[in-house]
């Protein structure tokens, strides 16, 4: 479907640099890719807690990388630790591209889930269910969802988290977004995590204001669609991981006449 997007403006909220694949393909497609960043990834002001969790890893079974950020703010500080990494240590990744990251670092057998990229596909595998005493260290930003952790926990191991990095947004408003809306500029908003969808909605008066209730979503999770559910706004899904998913969902959901 060549120029499938012509004449179409999307905003991508993903952080700077991991938005440059998706941004390109809109661009391939003939759209106009605004890049409206809702997430920026920052290092910590102080690494001492993260250090210091580095000194249990190799005594540890799991090492669970959330994502490729977790990946690019840990594993060069713990290479820096161990020259060797633990010979009994396990690795474990959310998705395809956490994998693919930890291979950089020469980690290459990696548990991913198979189907959807999430903690929940992740725990559903048959690793993850017989942890007990296990000794499992989740690697991510500060913060985030606790649903992974709970439920190793409740399954008997002993899990700690290793936070290597924080998420801010960083915009002050969506004035950009919906200037260019009421312009005909902007036609789609690509949403990738819970979190920037929390944030759009702060800055929307909770999905009230009216350039944001007559602008297409496309999400790549159902958990996404439902925080937008949540304040009456309907997101279009993608039907699998990936930038080529994306790109069909913001093909299906543009399938009409653009605002005039």
């Amino acid at each position: 479907m060549p120029n499938s997007l012509q004449s179409f403006g999307i905003a991508v909220t993903r952080p700077v640099d991991q938005a440059r694949r998706l941004n390109a393909t809109i661009e391939q497609q003939g759209g106009k890719a605004i890049s409206f960043p809702l997430i920026a990834i920052v290092p910590l002001s102080d690494y001492s807690e993260f250090e210091q969790t580095l000194d249990s890893l190799e005594h540890a079974d799991w090492a669970v990388f959330i994502s490729t950020n977790a990946v690019d703010n840990a594993m060069p500080r713990v290479i820096k630790r161990y020259n060797t990494l633990p010979g009994n240590l396990k690795f474990a990744a959310i998705g395809h591209q956490t994998a693919k990251e930890l291979g950089l670092y020469g980690v290459h057998d990696v548990l991913i889930p198979h189907t959807r990229f999430d903690s929940e596909t992740l725990l559903a595998l048959g690793e993850m269910q017989s942890v007990a005493n296990a000794n499992i260290i989740i690697f991510r930003g500060v913060g985030g969802r606790e649903v992974l952790a709970d439920t190793l926990k409740a399954r008997g191991a002993q899990v700690t988290f290793a936070e290597s990095y924080r998420r801010i947004n960083p915009q002050s408003n969506c004035a950009v977004i919906e200037n260019l809306w009421r312009d005909n500029q902007c036609h789609a908003i690509v949403v990738t995590s819970s979190e920037a969808m929390r944030h759009l909605l702060q800055m929307t008066n909770n999905g009230t204001d009216d350039w944001i209730r007559n602008i297409k979503i496309c999400v790549n999770h159902a958990r996404i669609a439902e925080e937008a559910a949540a304040a009456g706004l309907h997101a279009s899904v993608a039907e699998a991981p990936g930038d080529d998913a994306m790109l069909a969902c913001l093909q299906q959901a543009l399938s009409v006449t653009p605002k005039s």
